[in-house]
């Protein structure tokens, strides 16, 4: 079914429910919306779901994806260095894709508050999360 005919449906289904009813219903809040390219293509993806937490002044090593990742900011801010591409800040609430085969690195710049991000990845069926850059 394609995404268009699910929303219709989607949209009918809760036309037909009644107000009383439709206020007990947990709705999804939509966060990004985006199109990428470089997903995984084989028969089979692996999907990972990660938190990580960083400390004031933490960051990552230089590193890149093979395929996309997702991340989503719970709590401070989360700053990107992408080579070649303007430094990305992403506010608690945000979501930001990576881009796959670029050099990066993240950061807590924050000299007092904690970082905590969720990390969504899908990738062929054993592709390492990120490989070292140099």
């Amino acid at each position: 079914m394609s995404k268009t005919v699910t929303s219709i449906v989607l949209a009918a289904a809760m036309a037909l429910v009644p107000p009383a009813l439709a206020q007990d219903l947990a709705r999804p809040n939509p966060v990004l919306r985006e199109i990428i390219e470089g997903m995984p293509r084989g028969e089979k993806q692996e999907v990972h779901v990660m938190t990580a937490h960083f400390l004031p002044g933490q960051s990552t090593v230089f590193h890149t994806h093979r395929f996309p990742v997702t991340v989503y900011i719970m709590e401070g801010n989360f700053t990107l260095e992408l080579e070649g591409r303007p430094t990305i800040v992403v506010r608690a609430g945000q979501s930001f894709v990576e881009p796959p085969h670029v050099k990066m690195t993240g950061h807590n710049r924050s000299a007092t508050e904690p970082l905590r991000l969720v990390v969504f990845y899908v990738g062929d069926p054993g592709t390492p999360f990120l490989d070292p850059a140099h």
